[in-house]
């Protein structure tokens, strides 16, 4: 699924069937409802996974957040193709004792309405991050003061050495500590922001956003890239289109068609199965731009009975068997893998203790009895059910009935991604009942390190969805941010692992490989960790 492979319309497009046919023609009327630019202005038209509503990438750990906000924000650091930052709005110097990081702002640095960005800014932004980040959380712990010097200068004071500051401040995935302007980053960290001007690439079109349904960025004429090569979220942001247009298109085969047809240019999460349309061809290129693809994963509900209690956590884990997700998933065998590895298959930390049953799928005769052992109440269990993202689908159908058979009463709560998002996140709900569970599928490369992991984050109430408070848990996160070696790093992981099954704080369901498609007409696509990047990209 690594290698990239050119593909031209399949047969079936010459002679579509009536189905196929009126799904191309709703992409055509899509397509027609976008307002048309200029002959000369250069654009890119993209299906991305899910629906655009939730604009502020802080707030949330939604992966459309975090696209939107690399559109139109940077970063003080970033990393690079081999997971080690590099200056990205700022270059920093580190005192001999490892207790005090100083970053100077690069010069040229403008907010898009005009006004230079200044240290306070980036402190403001910074402060506002971490008290949301899983790996913020940690640097704030560490952190004896964060303060702006002068108007390019920032200073980070530590009460010890932390060898990851660098990684923390240019962590690639949700959340991603974006630089915004001081107004904007005073906002709460609880309440998400209205405004949407950032330092980045590109400008977002306000007056043209519709939620859920279109989103529109503009080249940011002022932005003044570094002269690295792109490598990852690192390197130059070179912008060659004047534009670039989110359409929506819930259905997988519309969106399929539409860029077929050349009235789209780009799928993020194209539905596999459906790849197969393209082959033989040279109009369409299918590639694999993430080779750490998706963790799938389940998380319950540490605040609402019953996952209050280990032993039916452990009963709904049980039931569970990698295979059957992954299969509903994607299908195709060679578009998955099964691994109980919470650090994910193929690092250095990987391990597969304490996964027996998931990757077996032999513990439904034990789910069913550690349920009946716990006098499980046969109330509900409600399971949230994203409609309109090609890999959040199938899971929570899966797992109901895997759930079913265990013993479990389910009922499945349908609704669009954002909402999901909203209702998983609600903790007030999550007390009153309103949901037990629910699935998802989050970048490999952030869940490789279990400082980087938002499920391992167990921290009770300022945690990932879920909320388990485990002190174990932490303890063990605190004791792998200071190991001084690979080898204790990777003692202090597997510990890790196996204490986090044991408590079953959350259930990884195996990996996926993310294909994307695009025009043979675009040029420049760049690989990343789970992101789509917009820079770089050209358009014949």
């Amino acid at each position: 699924m690594d290698s990239s492979r050119r593909f031209a319309p399949h047969a079936s497009f010459g002679s579509l069937t009536r189905r196929e046919a009126l799904l191309g023609a709703t992409a055509a009327l899509i397509g027609a409802a976008i307002p048309a630019e200029a002959a000369s202005t250069k654009t890119i038209r993209a299906v991305m996974h899910a629906p655009l509503r939730l604009i502020d990438p802080i707030t949330t750990t939604a992966y459309i957040s975090r696209d939107h906000g690399y559109m139109i924000y940077d970063t003080l650091v970033a990393a690079d193709e081999n997971f080690q930052p590099q200056p990205q709005m700022a270059e920093w110097v580190i005192s001999d004792d490892k207790l005090v990081y100083t970053f100077k702002l690069r010069e040229g640095l403008a907010w898009h309405d005009g006004p230079p960005v200044t240290a306070e800014d980036c402190v403001a932004s910074l402060k506002r991050w971490w008290q949301r980040d899983t790996m913020g959380q940690l640097l704030a712990s560490y952190t004896t003061s964060l303060d702006a010097s002068d108007p390019r200068t920032i200073v980070l004071k530590l009460k010890q050495p932390a060898g990851f500051v660098l990684d923390a401040l240019g962590k690639p995935s949700s959340n991603v500590p974006f630089m915004m302007p001081k107004r904007v980053a005073d906002t709460p960290a609880t309440q998400p922001i209205t405004e949407t001007i950032g330092s980045g690439p590109f400008k977002f079109l306000k007056e043209e956003f519709q939620p859920g349904v279109r989103a529109v960025y503009v080249k940011n004429e002022k932005y003044v890239p570094r002269k690295e090569k792109p490598s990852w979220t690192s390197g130059g942001k070179v912008v060659k289109v004047d534009r670039v247009e989110w359409v929506v298109m819930p259905d997988a085969q519309t969106a399929i068609n539409a860029l077929a047809n050349g009235e789209i240019d780009y799928i993020d999460e194209p539905q596999v199965d459906l790849l197969k349309l393209f082959e033989g061809s040279n109009d369409v290129v299918v590639k694999n731009n993430n080779k750490f693809g998706l963790q799938v994963l389940a998380r319950m509900n540490f605040l609402a009975p019953p996952f209050t209690n280990e032993k039916i956590r452990r009963a709904a884990m049980l039931a569970f068997k990698q295979e059957n997700f992954l299969a509903a998933m994607v299908g195709d065998p060679s578009g998955y893998k099964v691994c109980g590895a919470m650090f994910v298959c193929g690092t250095t930390l990987a391990t597969d203790i304490g996964s027996e049953s998931l990757v077996k799928g032999d513990g439904m005769v034990e789910a069913r009895r550690l349920l009946k052992e716990a006098n499980y109440d046969g109330k509900p269990i409600r399971i949230i059910q994203p409609t309109d993202v090609n890999t959040q689908k199938a899971q929570p159908i899966v797992g109901a009935q895997a759930l079913k058979d265990a013993g479990f009463n389910v009922e499945l709560l349908p609704m669009d991604w954002q909402t999901a998002v909203a209702t998983r996140s609600n903790a007030k709900l999550a007390q009153e009942g309103g949901w037990h569970m629910y699935f998802t599928a989050l970048g490999g490369a952030e869940m490789s390190n279990p400082l980087t992991s938002a499920p391992l984050n167990a921290i009770g109430a300022a945690g990932y969805p879920g909320w388990p408070d485990d002190k174990e848990i932490q303890a063990l996160r605190i004791r792998f941010a200071e190991a001084g070696s690979l080898d204790e790093r990777k003692k202090v992981a597997a510990e890790l692992q196996k204490l986090a099954y044991e408590h079953v704080i959350y259930v990884p369901l195996g990996q996926i490989a993310t294909p994307a498609a695009w025009s043979a007409k675009l040029t420049g696509v760049l690989d990343g960790p789970a992101v789509p990047y917009f820079w770089n990209m050209d358009k014949s």
